[in-house]
C-alpha cells in the first residue's frame, strides 16, 4: 500500500482563499476590516520568521496587521500594558503573543490577560474550559488545522478510533475535545503510557504531536489508517553542518501502511497560519454581533 499525501499546502490555499472571500464580502458590507495584533519579544530568529509569515497572511487576506516588537529585557508589566491597550483597540479583533517568552515574564499570566473574545491562539483559561465544555470557543489552530486535513479524507470522523500521541496543552489536549467533539473514540497517549504501539496500532486516525523526531515507526500504524503527523523536528542533514527537517513520524515506513499521512514539512504547518486567519475572521464577527461565515468546520 502507498499512502495518499495529505497536501497541507493545497488544503491551507484553498481555506485562506475562503477566509479572504469573507473577509471583502465583510469590508463591502459591513465596513468592518478584521485587524490581528501579533505581538513579539525579544529577537528569536525563528519567532521572527513566523511572525512575518503570519502579518504576509495577514495583509493577503484583506486584514489589517497590528504587528508589536518588544525588546528581550521588557518587563512583565510592561507586555501587561501593551495587552492591556490592545486589548481596549476595537480595532484589534485578534492578540496573539509569540511564544517563548522571556524568563522574568510568566507566560501564562500573559496568556489570561488576553481579552478571551480576542485570544485567536485558543489558551486562555475560559476558551480551554468552554472548548473541554462543549461550548462555542476560540480553539488552537494547530489542532483545528488537523480536523481540516482529517476531514478530507473522512467524510465524518464520527465513530473512528483516533489516538492522539502527546498532551501538550497547546495540541493534544484540544485535539482530543475538537476529536470528541466529533464523536470519534478517542485516546490519548503519551511517554508513561504502556505498551504504546499496541496502542497506536488501533488507530484509525492517529496523530503524532509528541516532539520527538520519527518515533512513530511502520510498525506502529493500522494498515490502511489516517496519519497525522505534527512534528517539526530539526536533525543532521547527509552533510556535515547541514540540517533536515522531519516529523514525528518515520514518514516512508508509514506511508508504506497508511492510507492517507501528511508530510513534513508541507501538511500540519500551513494549516496553523490558514486557522489563525479564520479564527480572527470569527472573533471579529462575534465582536460585533455578526453571524460567523461558514468555513469549514
Amino acid at each position: 500500500m502507498t499512502a495518499r499525501i495529505i497536501d497541507g499546502k493545497t488544503i491551507a490555499a484553498g481555506l485562506r482563499g475562503n477566509v479572504t472571500d469573507a473577509v471583502h464580502r465583510l469590508r463591502r458590507d459591513r465596513g468592518l476590516v478584521p485587524g490581528l495584533a501579533v505581538v513579539l519579544v525579544g529577537q528569536n530568529p525563528a519567532s521572527e520568521v513566523y511572525v512575518r509569515n503570519k502579518s504576509k497572511a495577514v495583509t493577503e487576506a484583506g486584514m489589517y496587521p497590528f504587528d508589536q516588537h518588544l525588546p528581550e529585557d521588557v518587563s512583565e508589566a510592561g507586555l501587561l500594558d501593551l495587552i492591556a491597550r490592545l486589548n481596549a483597540d476595537e480595532n484589534v479583533n485578534g492578540i496573539l503573543v509569540q511564544l517563548p517568552l522571556p524568563p522574568q515574564i510568566d507566560s501564562q499570566k500573559v496568556i489570561s490577560a488576553i481579552d478571551p473574545a480576542k485570544d485567536v491562539d485558543g489558551f486562555h483559561p475560559l476558551n480551554v474550559g468552554r472548548l473541554a465544555s462543549g461550548v462555542a470557543a476560540l480553539v488552537p489552530c494547530t489542532p483545528l488545522g488537523c480536523i481540516f486535513l482529517a476531514k478530507t479524507v473522512h467524510a465524518s470522523l464520527a465513530g473512528l478510533e483516533a489516538v492522539v500521541i502527546g498532551r501538550s496543552n497547546i495540541v493534544g489536549k484540544p485535539l482530543v475535545q475538537l476529536l470528541l467533539a466529533e464523536n470519534a473514540t478517542v485516546t490519548i497517549v503519551h511517554s508513561k503510557t504502556r505498551d504504546l504501539e499496541t496502542v497506536c496500532r488501533r488507530a484509525d486516525l492517529l496523530v503524532a504531536a509528541m516532539g520527538r523526531p520519527e518515533m512513530v515507526r511502520g510498525g506502529w500504524i493500522k494498515p490502511g489508517a489516517t496519519v497525522i503527523d505534527v512534528g517539526i523536528n530539526r536533525v543532521a542533514g547527509q552533510h556535515a553542518g547541514k540540517s533536515r527537517i522531519v516529523g514525528d513520524v518515520a514518514f516512508s515506513e508509514a506511508a508504506a501502511i497508511a492510507g492517507a499521512i501528511t508530510p513534513v514539512p508541507g501538511g500540519v504547518g500551513p494549516m496553523t497560519i490558514a486557522c489563525l486567519l479564520l479564527n480572527t475572521l470569527r472573533a471579529a464577527c462575534a465582536q460585533k454581533g455578526l453571524p460567523a461565515p461558514q468555513i469549514g468546520k
